[in-house]
């Protein structure tokens, strides 16, 4: 089963590409995306990473949280669901 990880503390001039290379590392990656400010187009300084199984992600956390990634120690761990929103009126 895929195992989605929030990954924090990111490098502003890290890409998905760069992402993608760092956590390959450690297994099968499906998808590496860092968020980004809708009107600047700016990393927001975090993103998530997406293995096919629950191993790979769980030897990714161990070996890179905290981690010296370009010079920030990036904080991994597992994605919380996201929280419904209510709408709003």
């Amino acid at each position: 089963m895929a195992k989605n990880l929030f990954i924090g503390n990111l490098p502003f001039g890290m890409t998905d590409d760069n992402m993608l290379q760092i956590f390959s590392a450690f297994g099968q990656v499906t998808s590496a995306n860092i968020v980004k400010d809708k009107m600047t187009g700016r990393s927001r300084g975090f993103g998530f990473v997406e293995f096919a199984n629950d191993e790979d992600a769980a030897k990714a956390i161990e070996a890179l949280n905290n981690s010296d990634q370009m010079g920030r120690n990036i904080v991994v761990k597992e994605a919380l669901p996201r929280p419904e929103r209510t709408p709003q009126m």
